[in-house]
């Protein structure tokens, strides 16, 4: 695997990379400063751009470490900004020197205006709040200053009180008047005033305890990151919880109980249980349960109250075979003790699931397989592989004989370049599929070099504007094929940058008293397709466009403010014989004529520009009457034609494959997950839309004339 070989490299080149540069003192930093020397001679001698350590890297991380640690200007005052000014341009001589005076400052700054803003916080929410006091609320900070000084910051807490109290009792007052014609039950305005105040109260409680429980190395990691991303977005640091996280999500599975939790004030709850994991087969862990001691076998419990819900999710975490025992509180105030043995879990949810798709009259039989990401087990040998799964669920479709087959790939943000390259090979024959080039190489090609066709039928790919880097891969290249039609927004995303992890404990030799330092995930390559562009900011842009709700928007890689530019090389040599799409075109132009006729469509378009307005008008009057009268308007605009893409599609029909029944059947948790993704399709147009599409492609393409019988084009 590519990520496996950078470590070797960055392992390599590792002891000549700490030997050059200052020596670190002994002193308790001495692992921020090991941690940081390590991530700046990776990005020094892998990044592919990497730039100059200099007052422009100063000023940026200035900008960036301070955004990121109070974004909404809750909690630093100007005065605070004034006194932290100073580091401005002189963050670059501190990284060199393996210092941390702007980091110690702004934290200290940090830990005042969070103490403070509680404490106005407090005052506001138990004081009268006047809900009809004037004034205005920006919802965007960037066009918000900072409070000049505490009385300022004091009045703009009580703003915030005062907002959020009107917005939760308004959306209180709307959904009884809906559930009133149910129940006839109604509470007094003044009643559900009070919950709102209550319910704000909380979440404001919960939002402070759980800020005093951040450590200094989570602010570390912000600032590393922040430091990272001048070089570009997709440079990261990643402690090594947030590598094993990262590693956990792209892989789809995990060694532990099968439980995902949340914090319930000094406690965390079950939130869900993963179907088919070791909490899952015990039948004794239930959702909402509370844990309140957790003990490793043969050891003493210890009580997590107060505790940090990932120290929660480690101690719960454990190798195969080994047995935890939590002490959780029930629904009935019981409290009992569960024994689970740790197992293999395997996080369905986020992997390749295919149906089958019918609208009679129209398009019969076509076959529909969603793929929420590019996953893939990196570092484990016969690990997950998504290739490997949308290749099983091809197999099935082609078992039932399928029309055609639509690949989904809206808001899927990509993954495994490897599974990527192997699932574009499903598709051809053989041939180039990308162009990878680092920042002093020859461009590498990789190549499909199985000449098999697991799927040789009519293929459209789904995409959006969330569509991004393996997602755009395999899009340009079916695009630059003529293998597919894409279907979808203006634009995907525009991430064409490759990223590989290097392991700072193996850049660095020695020092094991400070391990583990954690990873840097870092751009080392650029992708370019076959035809030689690259989707880097410019994305793929669609052969048949819908409209959507975010056309109007500009969303994707181009609105980081240090996204690489967009370049291009020379063209590698291609070609497919599987299928010849000559009619394209009038593909293309019948569906222009069926959206510019659609009211859906048209709604949506209207609902952009709508939607484009509203994000321009950032303030809101503060008085409730005004408020009120602002969002109910707002509401009364939607709410017109909303329930024209809201309703179920006519004439939709959606069927699991007979391969599949037995294992969604297994448990009500797994049908209702199943009931819950089918009752999504059958209320969406853009699939409707690809459904006309692929009937006009089968219809018109010579390539698909052995499909019989042809379908109607009513």
């Amino acid at each position: 695997m590519i990520f496996r070989s950078s470590i070797v490299v960055a392992a390599l080149l590792g002891f000549y990379w700490f030997n050059t540069g200052p020596k670190i003192q002994p002193g308790v930093d001495d692992k921020e400063a090991l941690t940081l020397k390590a991530m700046m001679q990776t990005i020094e001698y892998t990044h592919l751009n990497p730039k100059a350590i200099d007052d422009e890297l100063s000023k940026a991380v200035y900008k960036l470490f301070l955004k990121r640690i109070d974004g909404g200007k809750r909690y630093l005052t100007q005065k605070d900004i004034n006194y932290l000014s100073q580091y401005e341009t002189q963050i670059d001589d501190q990284i060199r020197e393996l210092r941390f005076d702007f980091f110690d400052e702004s934290s200290l700054a940090l830990d005042k205006g969070l103490e403070k803003a509680e404490k106005f916080f407090m005052e506001a929410i138990d004081d009268k709040i006047d809900v009809n006091r004037p004034g205005t609320y920006q919802v965007n900070p960037d066009s918000l200053a900072y409070a000049k000084e505490d009385a300022d910051l004091k009045l703009r807490w009580s703003q915030i009180i005062q907002w959020e109290v009107n917005a939760k009792w308004l959306n209180s007052i709307e959904k009884q008047e809906i559930d009133t014609v149910q129940t006839n039950e109604k509470k007094p305005l003044d009643s559900l005033k009070a919950d709102a105040i209550k319910d704000v109260r909380k979440r404001y409680v919960d939002f402070f305890d759980r800020v005093k429980k951040l450590r200094r190395s989570d602010r570390m990691e912000t600032y590393l990151s922040s430091i990272s991303n001048y070089f570009d977005p997709h440079t990261d640091y990643f402690s090594p919880i947030e590598k094993q996280n990262f590693d956990i999500g792209m892989g789809g599975k995990l060694e532990g109980i099968g439980a995902r939790l949340q914090l319930e004030g000094e406690y965390t709850k079950i939130f869900s249980i993963v179907v088919g994991g070791p909490a899952w087969k015990t039948k004794k862990l239930e959702d909402n349960d509370i844990i309140m001691k957790i003990a490793q076998e043969g050891r003493d419990p210890i009580d997590i109250a107060g505790m940090r819900l990932d120290d929660v999710v480690q101690m719960i975490r454990g190798k195969k075979g080994t047995t935890v025992v939590l002490t959780v509180k029930k629904k009935d105030n019981s409290i009992v003790d569960i024994a689970i043995e740790r197992d293999e879990v395997q996080l369905e949810d986020g992997k390749a699931k295919s149906v089958i798709l019918n609208m009679p009259g129209n398009v019969q039989h076509i076959g529909y397989i969603y793929l929420p990401k590019f996953y893939s087990s990196f570092e484990t040998d016969g690990g997950n592989s998504c290739a490997v799964d949308v290749a099983t669920e091809l197999r099935k479709l082609k078992a039932e004989n399928v029309n055609g087959v639509i690949l989904d790939l809206r808001n899927n943000s990509g993954g495994s370049l490897n599974d990527v390259v192997d699932m574009s090979g499903f598709f051809i024959e053989k041939g180039p599929i990308v162009q990878v080039k680092g920042k002093d190489s020859r461009p590498s090609v990789y190549q499909d070099k199985d000449g098999s066709v697991v799927y040789d039928g009519p293929l459209i790919i789904m995409v959006n504007q969330n569509s991004a880097s393996a997602s755009e891969i395999i899009a340009a290249a079916m695009q630059d094929y003529n293998r597919a039609i894409i279907v979808g927004s203006k634009s995907t995303f525009g991430k064409g940058t490759v990223q590989r992890f290097y392991d700072l404990d193996r850049v660095i030799g020695g020092y094991d008293q400070f391990k583990p330092l954690g990873n840097v995930k870092m751009t080392t390559q650029k992708f370019y397709r076959v035809n030689g562009g690259s989707t880097q900011m410019k994305g793929v842009i669609p052969d048949i466009i819908l409209p959507d709700f975010y056309q109007f928007i500009n969303i994707g890689e181009k609105e980081y403010e240090y996204a690489m530019e967009w370049t291009e090389i020379e063209p590698t040599k291609y070609s497919q014989s599987v299928v010849v799409l000559e009619n394209k075109n009038k593909v293309i132009d019948s569906s222009m004529k069926r959206v510019a006729g659609n009211a859906k469509f048209d709604y949506i378009t209207k609902r952009a520009a709508k939607f484009k307005k509203q994000k321009d008008e950032s303030s809101f009057p503060l008085d409730f009457k005004s408020y009120r009268a602002v969002v109910e308007q707002r509401d009364k605009e939607d709410d017109q034609d909303e329930n024209i893409v809201s309703q179920d599609i006519a004439n939709f029909e959606i069927f699991n494959l007979s391969k599949d029944l037995e294992k969604i059947n297994e448990d009500e948790g797994s049908k209702a997950r199943n009931d819950e993704f089918i009752k999504g399709l059958k209320k969406d147009i853009y699939l409707e839309e690809t459904m006309y599409i692929i009937r006009d492609m089968i219809n018109m393409e010579s390539s698909f004339a052995t499909i019989q019988p042809k379908l109607s084009s009513k």
